[in-house]
This record gives C-alpha cells, structure tokens and sequence, in this order.
C-alpha cells in the first residue's frame, strides 16, 4: 500500500538514518516527507544523502524555525495535493516505533483518524524522567478538564484517512507549535469524525534533546483556556 510518512525534523541528525532504516525495513511501498525547520547540525545534509539512494525520500527545507504544528499541517496537506489517501505523523526522536503502523492501520478501516496513547498500556513511559512524567500527565488531565476530551491528544503519531476527513477541519487548528497536536484532536472529536486510539509503549529519547521549552508549556496553558473560551463559552 503507497502512503506517506511525515516526519518534523529539527536538529535531529543522530536520529534519521535510524528512524529511515526501520521504516523502510518493514514498509516497501511507503514514501518519507522530512519537514526540516531549518537544522544546524547536519540533518539536511543526513535527509539529502538518503534522498540520493532513495527516491521515495522527499524533503522540505524550511528557512526558519516554524514549530511541529505547521510541519504537521503542511505534511497532510502535501499528501493531500499528491493524492495520498492515508498520511502518517510522527515523530523523529525514536519514540515513535514504526511497528505500530501496522496496528494503525487494521483500526483505519473503521475509523477516520488513529491516534496513539500512552496512558492505556502499564510501563508505557518507558524510562522517562519523575519531571517528565508529572508534566505530561498534567497536561493531559488539565486537556481532559477543560475541553471535556479523553483522547491522548498531545501525541503526533497518527494516521489519517484523507478521504474521510476535510482538510478546512485540521487547519480549524490556529497554533503552528505543540498546541496545534491536542487542539487539532479537540476539534477533529468535536466535528465527530470516528478517531480510535491505540495504546502504545513510548520510550524517553536516548538521542538528541527535546525541542520543548518551560515557554512553550506555560504558553501552552494560555492557549488551552484560549480555545476553551473560542469553543466551550
């Protein structure tokens, strides 16, 4: 089956030969969208040699730090004007393992969007610092309160089913950085399209650093109260 695999990159040179050689290793057919928010440590230089031996690599070079969000949006919607019917998010730290493709895609036939989750399967923060934890578990409780969702919608591993979503109802998602991943889930739910969760293991990087500052999440809280207000009030 052709799909596409968009993967955000930012700094993550260590990580892309890895994440390339297991994907390709279990899934001939599918093509790779790096979406390159303008590294400084190589990763370009890693996309293009694997672009050289494999055409089924594509990238984008963007000039300047866009945030995850934007990636994301312009992934789907490349697939979309390439005429992918199913589009694949995720990550480039090697959290993400390319395995649970697989199950994603026997939920897909039922379901317009699959979603991950790591709070459905015991030990699924693997090896992930006490900090770490506390703030993800808090952001998804304050999601849930505030925006009356149970998904796990701050993860960016997903499949989509293009034919069964509208793209106006992803860029109903305003924020370009890490919001945009539970917003765009909030509003995806609200709108009613059939989104099935699957659990999965998500282990701490052991490569590269995160991109995620103390800025990003306390700006993270004005923006959810922002959206509570737009569509709750």
């Amino acid at each position: 089956m052709r799909f596409l695999i968009v993967i955000p990159t930012l700094n993550e040179h260590r990580n892309i030969s890895i994440i390339y050689k297991k994907i390709v290793n279990l899934y001939k057919k599918a093509n790779i969208l790096f979406i390159d928010d303008n590294s400084d440590d190589g990763s370009k230089k890693e996309i293009l040699d694997l672009r050289k031996k494999d055409k089924k690599v594509n990238y984008i070079f963007r000039k300047k730090k866009l945030g995850i969000g934007s990636a994301h949006k312009l992934g789907i919607k490349t697939a979309r004007n390439n005429n992918y019917q199913f589009v694949c998010t995720m990550d480039c730290d090697g959290t993400h393992n390319p395995k649970n493709i697989k199950t994603m895609f026997k939920y897909i036939k039922k379901y317009n969007i699959v979603m991950t989750t790591r709070f459905k399967k015991k030990n699924s923060l693997k090896g992930w610092p006490l900090i770490r934890i506390i703030i993800t578990k808090m952001r998804y409780y304050l999601v849930s309160l505030i925006l009356g969702t149970k998904l796990d919608s701050s993860g960016g591993f997903r499949l989509y089913d293009l034919k069964k979503i509208k793209l106006k109802d992803i860029f109903l998602a305003k924020d370009n950085n890490y919001n945009f991943l539970w917003e765009s889930a909030f509003i995806l739910e609200l709108k009613k399209y059939k989104i099935a969760e699957i659990p999965i293991i998500l282990p701490n990087r052991t490569l590269g650093s995160s991109k995620m500052s103390l800025n990003d999440i306390f700006y993270g809280l004005i923006y959810l109260l922002k959206v509570f207000v737009i569509f709750k009030l």
